[in-house]
């Protein structure tokens, strides 16, 4: 534990890139795995990531949570979007290969406690865990590193056009719904570079997260995930 903390504080890139990379390495081990194994993959995913956010909490001084109403316009924004346009575009990932929906309740059976673990487990990787990893690879390191190989002492409220553009190219292509996930990306970032701080675009990756985590239980669209 102590070489990962090393490694981690060796830069600031390791720090907004290592805990990203861990969590895509996991994601491609729980594709391949059998049904049973993939959920318990995915806790042991959330549990993994909890412990990179804690490793770097103070690595990265910009994780830091923030509430504005435009994180929470902005996170139910994002949601009506991932979901309304869904039937309207053809989807593809740059990364994985649409396989088998996570569908818990299928597996485990309507109603059974696995199947309502499952899905929890789900939803709070989504919204506690995936939002701070991805923001500040995507967002406070991504962002910046293309426009300056010294990241740290580019402001977040810079805007950079193409910057702006790729780096939301490539957020959106490696989601299956690589349209929303586009959408997506150029929203967060536009709260990062209105407010000048990393903590609103977590708290709307959060909500968005959470909001489609209880859209796909209620509605069984499973395909969200």
């Amino acid at each position: 534990m102590a070489f990962l903390r090393e490694k981690l504080r060796a830069s600031p890139i390791h720090a907004r890139f290592g805990p990203y990379l861990v969590l895509l390495i996991l994601t491609f081990a729980q594709d391949s795995m059998g049904e049973t194994a993939r959920y318990w993959l995915y806790l042991a995913k959330l549990l993994v990531g909890l412990y990179c956010i804690w490793q770097i909490r103070d690595l990265v001084p910009e994780m830091r949570w923030a509430v504005s109403w435009e994180a929470v316009a902005v996170g139910v924004l994002v949601f009506v979007i991932w979901v309304g346009l869904d039937p309207y575009y053809g989807k593809f990932s740059f990364l994985f290969a649409a396989g088998k929906p996570w569908n818990p309740v299928a597996h485990f059976g309507a109603g059974s406690a696995m199947a309502l673990f499952f899905v929890a487990v789900r939803t709070i990787g989504s919204a506690v865990v995936v939002p701070p990893i991805e923001e500040i690879f995507y967002r406070s390191f991504l962002y910046r590193w293309f426009v300056r190989k010294d990241f740290e002492k580019m402001p977040f409220n810079q805007f950079h056009w193409l910057s702006f553009v790729v780096t939301a190219l490539v957020f959106g292509l490696v989601h299956y719904q690589w349209i929303a996930g586009i959408l997506c990306a150029m929203s967060y970032q536009w709260l990062v570079l209105r407010k000048n701080r990393l903590g609103d675009a977590m708290t709307a990756h959060a909500i968005t997260n959470f909001l489609l985590g209880i859209w796909i239980y209620w509605k069984g669209a499973w395909q969200f995930w």
